[in-house]
């Protein structure tokens, strides 16, 4: 039997996505987000462009939905932390798709709306 925590699994668990729109963060063009789930709990690292290195940590909260904690240091040598409430969906050629709503917590002000797609599909088929 699915529950909303299979699903979300399914989706995210070992799985890397690259920045498909962020009009108002840091993560961009070359920034990658690896995420694995464990139970209800999801933990990440991410890299790339301006992020020399990243982690979060969240839950699920719903069948498609997911919150993290995030922080960061900049290759400027900023230390970033904010949260983000997502939605986990599929597009057209099956990828996995991730829609947030984010906020800064400390290290910034403001906020924004922020899109990411499953890159090269399963873990399992990316080159290493």
């Amino acid at each position: 039997m699915q529950t909303p925590f299979s699903q979300i699994s399914e989706r995210l668990h070992n799985r890397r996505f690259c920045v498909a729109g962020n009009t108002h963060g840091l993560s961009g063009a070359g920034t990658v987000f690896h995420y694995l789930v464990d139970e209800h709990g999801i933990s990440g690292t991410y890299q790339g462009g301006r992020i020399r290195t990243g982690n979060q940590v969240g839950r699920v909260t719903g069948p498609d939905s997911i919150e993290l904690l995030f922080q960061c240091l900049t290759t400027e040598g900023e230390l970033l932390s904010g949260w983000s409430r997502g939605t986990v969906g599929v597009d057209s050629s099956g990828h996995t798709t991730l829609d947030f709503v984010w906020g800064w917590l400390s290290g910034a002000t403001g906020g924004g709306e922020s899109s990411y797609v499953e890159l090269g599909g399963h873990l399992g088929l990316l080159p290493v």
